[in-house]
């Protein structure tokens, strides 16, 4: 007998215990709550604690996405590769989406797994990873674990990717890491300037590999960026890296992709897991894919909070990086771990400690309007304190 939608209910117990909702999916406070090496609490859990730690879609991929994942609950117990929607379903999608060849795709569970690949595949003794920083710490992490040397670049003085030095940085590299937008500080380089730094990499270091990673491309509203992705399907030892957790909202479903030249994806796919992509998952990503009036909704959304929340912070007389994503980058004057502490005492939950900038800078994610609305008013409290306003300066 075939286990239908409504039998499968019946199984699970009432569909409002089921917990098959945007919030679920998005995985919500889950990455602040493993850096701090805390579980989260129970308050956190049921709602009434504002989570904005980790980058997350706070309304989740959307209901179309979710009737998506649970129309494929019936056919979870056949493998990926016998399924009626296997893997191939969301390389076509993608191939199609960005006018490449199926060959020039790779899929993760998360962009963190080709992040990690990327450094096994490129990096050894002799030819270090290179990236800027602070920036995101899977490929700085993961070379660390290996034993294998980092270079690291740090930021300019307005908190982006000092290109100049990334470029002198990466002679002999095996692996050069650009985020962009950039994470934690949310900064963009335009399309111009990434074709450049390219070019330049290439130029200075041709066997180095360049990581482009865009996991925040469909939040950026700077006329002057673009996608990478054209140039890196033609170029050699280039590629670039997404995600659906940000603002496909899925990053408790973990999937991702990589997009570039036939031979670099193929020693990347070397690297990978087989069918570490579940079948709902795959439902989820080719849906979220076949309908972007929803992304350009999300953008839009996103937008409004964050403009919302930056000039809020202006007014407070704290300002923030020029941010092109789910979050901003403040600059509190005064150490990051007191502010995060007397807001999670009010019920907000904001971003980890970023050396070197722990001292002054704070990153705080965008939430629902409501949330933030609601997160502004303990920021004015808790900046009201002096403790808290007069700690340490500089870094």
């Amino acid at each position: 007998m075939s286990l239908t939608r409504r039998r499968l209910f019946e199984r699970l117990g009432s569909v409002a215990a089921f917990p098959m909702s945007g919030e679920a999916v998005a995985a919500r406070g889950r990455e602040a709550a493993e850096a701090e090496g805390v579980a989260l609490t129970a308050a956190a859990q049921n709602g009434s604690t504002i989570r904005i730690a980790s980058n997350e879609n706070p309304l989740g991929p959307g209901q179309h996405v979710l009737d998506a994942i649970v129309g494929r609950f019936p056919e979870v117990g056949r493998y990926p590769f016998n399924a009626k929607q296997p893997e191939a379903a969301i390389v076509s999608a993608l191939a199609s989406m960005h006018s490449v060849a199926n060959n020039r795709i790779s899929l993760s569970a998360g962009s963190g797994e080709l992040l990690v690949n990327a450094v096994r595949a490129f990096c050894t003794a002799d030819r270090p990873l290179v990236t800027a920083w602070p920036s995101f710490e899977a490929p700085v992490t993961t070379a660390n674990k290996m034993g294998l040397p980092v270079k690291m670049v740090e930021l300019d003085g307005e908190l982006r990717i000092d290109i100049a030095k990334l470029v002198e940085a990466s002679k002999g590299a095996g692996l050069v890491f650009f985020c962009n937008p950039n994470n934690p500080t949310g900064t963009v380089h335009g399309a111009a300037a990434v074709a450049d730094f390219v070019k330049q990499v290439r130029a200075a270091s041709p066997n180095t590999v360049i990581l482009i990673d865009e996991a925040y491309h469909e939040y950026v509203t700077n006329p002057s960026y673009q996608s990478a992705i054209a140039l890196a399907a033609e170029t050699p030892n280039v590629f670039v890296t997404r995600t659906f957790s940000k603002a496909y909202g899925m990053a408790g479903l973990r999937i991702g992709y990589a997009v570039g030249h036939t031979e670099t994806i193929a020693e990347v796919n070397r690297y990978r897991m087989p069918f570490s992509i579940g079948l709902p998952n795959i439902a989820a990503a080719v849906t979220g894919l076949g309908n972007p009036r929803h992304i350009e909704s999300e953008r839009a959304r996103n937008t409004a909070v964050r403009d919302f929340t930056t000039k809020a912070f202006q007014e407070m007389g704290y300002s923030a990086t020029a941010s092109e994503t789910n979050f901003i980058f403040v600059d509190l004057k005064a150490p990051a771990a007191p502010f995060r502490d007397a807001c999670r005492e009010h019920g907000v939950l904001v971003g980890r400690d970023f050396p070197p900038y722990e001292k002054t800078h704070c990153r705080i994610s965008m939430g629902t309007m409501e949330e933030m609305q609601r997160a502004v008013q303990v920021f004015r409290k808790v900046l009201g304190n002096t403790t808290i306003a007069a700690g340490q300066h500089g870094r």
